[in-house]
């Protein structure tokens, strides 16, 4: 019987055991709407305001400035589009070109509405230069959206910089942290953010659940209209044990995120170092400062697809980090940004690990890779 690897964790996480059994109450016993008001609601509505706490102490925020959503996808498209839409169309979004589609996609209808988008390059370790914003900050920007790590090269952007860019000029700036938060110590304050973006799945929470940071003071539209839950500002019964499962897990990541650092990082060298001594040609793509565990490769002369299928059929789950598109097989718009060379660029898969993986797990990769590709 084969052995499965699972090395796809920038994807998604398996739900840990604490947030699982933390959630499993909220499902079946204290199931209450916490919005009642009889007493079948007071153990959930406790539940999600010691959930906003816990939150909001990881990332140095104050609770009421933690709002719960249904993933990062709605988090980001509710800090743009509720941020944008207090203006007339001819205001501005200005953004980067490797952002995640949640942000890009975003932009895209945005400008379909009248409302221009900046879209800033990146150099070759996909960082946006602080000097570039500045520049291009004019008074009909409303908005800059930057990641803090990317999805797929793992770069960390210097946000305290472009924010204090942004704001210089006039601006509000928003993250999309989704692939930063439980992996890098996250402090909104140094950040200087005024909206930041989560999702639990990505830090071993459950699925179908995330949070928008909203600075204190900064006005917001909501995104969703209904019966005024989470403070007026976004609608919808909360989704209690989804709450706390997030909490849970972000609590207990950063409680362990030295140990976490230094372990994935032990495990990124040694499987590099494995790759080298099977006299592999690549390039390893990204800042050295990147999310640890995130390794994006491009290997010459290679095809990234038949990579990926021919490692999962050996048992290994990796990602080509969106490096092709399935239906028309092209470059990820985030290699290309980056100016990864043609003869490597079609050959880029992204390998992404958890505390999960063992050295063995990195061993046996390398040696399927070497396997493939000889």
């Amino acid at each position: 019987m084969k052995t499965l690897i699972y090395a796809d964790h920038a994807a998604t996480t398996a739900l840990s055991n604490s947030a699982r059994e933390a959630m499993e109450p909220f499902l079946q016993t204290s199931y209450g709407n916490p919005s009642t008001l009889h007493s079948f609601s007071v153990e959930p509505r406790k539940a999600v305001y010691r959930s906003r706490e816990m939150i909001a102490a990881v990332i140095h925020a104050e609770p009421d400035e933690i709002f719960f959503t249904s993933g990062g996808t709605e988090a980001d498209n509710w800090a743009i589009k509720g941020t944008i839409f207090q203006h007339v169309p001819g205001k501005k979004v200005i953004t980067s070109v490797i952002e995640h589609h949640a942000v890009l996609n975003t932009c895209v209808a945005l400008s379909r509405m009248g409302y221009p988008v900046i879209t800033l390059p990146v150099d070759t370790e996909g960082h946006v230069d602080p000097i570039m914003l500045r520049g291009s900050i004019t008074p009909d920007v409303a908005l800059v959206s930057v990641m803090l790590a990317n999805n797929e090269i793992g770069t960390i952007n210097p946000l305290g910089d472009l924010a204090a860019e942004a704001h210089n000029g006039g601006v509000l700036c928003h993250t999309d942290a989704v692939q930063a938060i439980g992996h890098i110590s996250v402090n909104v304050n140094d950040l200087n953010v005024d909206f930041l973006s989560a999702s639990a799945h990505k830090f071993n929470g459950p699925k179908g659940i995330g949070f928008l940071y909203v600075r204190r003071g900064t006005k917001l539209l909501p995104l969703i209209d209904g019966g005024g839950q989470e403070l007026g500002m976004r609608s919808g019964t909360e989704n209690v044990a989804g709450i706390v499962g997030m909490a849970i897990a972000l609590q207990e990541h950063n409680e362990n995120l030295s140990q976490e650092t230094e372990y994935l990082q032990g495990l990124t060298k040694r499987l590099l170092s494995r790759l080298e001594q099977y006299h592999l040609d690549f390039r390893v793509n990204g800042s050295l400062n990147r999310v640890p565990g995130n390794l994006n490769l491009s290997f010459k002369n290679a095809d990234a697809e038949m990579l990926l299928h021919r490692l999962d059929l050996m048992g290994t789950a990796v990602a080509t980090g969106s490096a092709c598109n399935s239906k028309e097989k092209e470059l990820s718009h985030v290699i290309q940004a980056i100016h990864v060379p043609h003869d490597y660029a079609h050959g880029t898969i992204r390998i992404t690990l958890g505390m999960d993986n063992r050295e063995s797990d990195i061993d046996k990769i390398a040696e399927q890779i070497a396997k493939i590709l000889s």
